[in-house]
């Protein structure tokens, strides 16, 4: 026998499939933009080629050549790390809407660590985690909703 779709897992699948979407954008992005950062020479009349001094806020800041080329090759993997995120979303997704229990455990353990990360940030004083927080928790209450864990094979027995 084959238990309907909760409407709340459909939009939990949807949110993350369009955290996929933002994934893969940002990583491409990223991807695409590493070489360009990384090849980039700045010059200084003032000093060797090695360096560049860049008045910030009035202060002078020395930035080595090499740190550029080295931040173009961290912005790479970080594009490549957030594709991978981005292309593992559609798979839980999938999961999420087919009724996997692996998807369930999946969102639950993503869903929790985001919520400790809102944490973090609403002691460090960004207040608008207070939504996201607020929406985890959301999430986490629905999912241990009897009809919800009967649809990912999490409870034994009839569901209420």
């Amino acid at each position: 026998m084959e238990t309907k779709r909760p409407v709340g897992v459909t939009i939990i699948g949807i949110l993350t499939i369009i955290g996929g979407i933002i994934f893969l954008f940002a990583g491409i992005g990223l991807v695409v933009l590493a070489p360009l950062i990384s090849q980039v020479n700045l010059e200084n009349s003032n000093t060797s080629n090695s360096t560049v001094s860049i008045n910030v806020n009035g202060t002078d800041v020395t930035i080595p050549n090499n740190a550029i080329f080295i931040l173009g090759g961290l912005m790479g993997v970080l594009g490549g790390i957030l594709i991978v995120l981005g292309i593992a979303s559609f798979v839980v997704a999938w999961g999420l809407f087919t009724g996997k229990g692996w998807a369930w455990i999946v969102t639950i353990i993503i869903t929790i660590i985001s919520i400790i990360l809102n944490i973090i940030l609403i002691i460090f004083g960004s207040l608008e985690s207070v939504i996201g927080l607020i929406i985890n928790g959301i999430i986490i209450y629905y999912l241990y909703r009897p009809g919800v864990k009967s649809y990912y094979g999490r409870v034994k027995g009839p569901t209420v």
